[in-house]
């Protein structure tokens, strides 16, 4: 069995001085021989700390940071939860209870817990370094995540290290990474799109990948030229601010693709930011119960416009019932595969919640989740129709549509949006008016909004994506916050 350990220690043998992450604050470099040596300081944690009767819990905030600790514990055979390093006492306090951590790793010195808590690193033993040392099979890492809860309660879900590695291989594989590529991913490293696609597909590849514990608009591209970067790994939020305003030609001439995930990207925001940067977007989906990603578009030959791609190291169909659907019928989308948990369906399947269809090519087409579809009068409609047509406009920089009560129909679908920084409160109003125009000429009478509202800020879920069940909750407190309305 190949392990994470083994991986490290080839790289090391091959890369040794060449850097494989980088910190875009500070410019500090880790390369691969430093990598090998991390994994060799914790080979025996365990047996001086007694850290392995549980989950080990990472409050990391710096990138690097993270990056070695969590490559590190995972290799030496620990189980581990990343956790957002800003969270509150007592969001702290719940994780610790619903994980049922037994010992934090933290580089906040003012962590409020009671259990035993460790600076990253600080059990590395004086005298020199260690030598790496063959893991025992039975020592396999894993990571304990939750999914991103935008339908319901948070799910916990153990991913084993092969499981991982299998997935980080076929990203590494479809998005043709080698090591003189050099990638930025600027998303949350407690999430498993930036622990699989970002850190473990560049360690598989031997490239190396620049690192940012958020998205900063005003530096992104000094970041990426001054970097060489040649591939992103972004989520529609960010390449819709990106197609704003034209990059300096020096940032982008490098740069081979964006890869977006996490969430729906709107056809619109993919037309304006290909014309505006010139740089080609691979639409991809994943979840976190397949390591990350399922499908992807094409590297090369025909990407299409709204769909997130063919299957990639996995099997895929889309079920109505007992039936399996034709091609361009829409039912439910059910995953299998290495890099899959098992499903509780016959033969392994898992149903993933997600609706969509399929083309004749094996090309998938999300249409949204089932449990956000609104039910007016007996006719179904699925929120993102409506919310493309919103985001077709430039000034929307997120769109959400939800049901709300009604008491003839039973639910009415509400559009709220959240403009660009350009479009401040003065011009809410007339962002209002004009989504309601947009709506009313692309969409059919039941699925046009009943109400229309402009607002600051949309809320979001624990990793960051955009929630139709937050939003709904919240629904009360955003109309009474709202900019405009139409």
């Amino acid at each position: 069995m190949f392990r994470i350990t083994d991986l490290i220690a080839s790289q090391a043998e091959t890369r040794g001085d060449t850097a494989c992450f980088i910190d875009a604050g500070s410019g500090a470099v880790l390369t691969y021989d430093d990598l090998a040596l991390d994994v060799a300081s914790c080979q025996s944690l365990d047996t001086r700390h007694r850290l392995r009767a549980g989950p080990v819990g990472l409050v990391i905030a710096g990138p690097l940071t993270f990056a070695r600790t969590f490559l590190a514990l995972l290799s030496a055979g620990f189980t581990i939860a990343p956790l957002d390093p800003a969270t509150t006492s007592a969001g702290l306090d719940h994780d610790i209870r619903d994980l049922r951590l037994t010992a934090l790793v933290s580089d906040r010195p003012d962590l409020p817990t009671s259990l035993p808590t460790f600076r990253p690193f600080d059990w590395v033993r004086p005298g020199g370094p260690p030598r790496i040392t063959a893991v025992s099979s039975a020592s396999v890492g894993s990571v304990v995540l939750r999914s991103s809860g935008t339908t319901g309660r948070r799910k916990q879900i153990l991913l084993p290290e092969t499981q991982l590695l299998h997935t980080a291989y076929e990203i590494a594989q479809h998005h043709e990474l080698t090591p003189d590529d050099r990638g930025f991913s600027p998303l949350p490293l407690f999430h498993v799109n930036a622990e699989v696609v970002g850190l473990l597909a560049t360690l598989v590849a031997g490239a190396s990948l620049v690192l940012e514990n958020r998205f900063h608009h005003s530096t992104f591209w000094l970041t990426v030229g001054r970097h060489r970067v040649t591939w992103l790994n972004a989520v529609p939020a960010i390449l819709a601010i990106l197609a704003l305003e034209p990059p300096p030609y020096e940032a982008v001439r490098r740069i081979r693709f964006a890869r977006s995930a996490s969430a729906p990207l709107a056809p619109a925001v993919l037309d304006r930011f290909e014309t505006t940067t010139g740089i080609p977007v691979l639409e991809t989906y994943g979840m976190t119960e397949a390591a990350s990603q399922i499908t992807a578009n094409p590297l090369h030959g025909p990407r299409r416009k709204g769909s997130v791609g063919l299957p990639v190291g996995c099997e895929l169909r889309v079920r109505a019932g007992d039936r399996t659907c034709a091609p361009g019928q829409a039912g439910t989308v059910h995953i299998r595969g290495a890099g899959v948990i098992p499903g509780p369906l016959p033969g392994g399947w898992l149903d993933t919640g997600d609706l969509g269809y399929v083309d004749g090519d094996g090309y998938l087409f999300l249409t949204g989740r089932a449990d956000d579809v609104i039910n007016r009068g007996g006719e179904k409609l699925l929120p993102r129709t409506i919310e493309d047509v919103a985001l077709g406009d430039p000034d929307v920089a997120a769109a959400v549509a939800v049901g709300v009560p009604d008491p003839i129909l039973g639910s009415v679908p509400v559009l709220f949006a959240q403009p660009t920084n350009d479009c401040g409160r003065r011009d809410a109003g007339r962002l209002a008016d004009r989504l309601r125009t947009r709506c009313e000429e692309q969409l059919p009478g039941a699925h046009r909004p009943a109400r229309i509202d402009v607002v600051e800020s949309l809320p979001l879920g624990a990793t960051g994506k955009l929630s139709h069940r937050l939003v709904q909750a919240a629904e009360a407190d955003l109309a009474r916050q709202r900019w405009a309305s139409a």
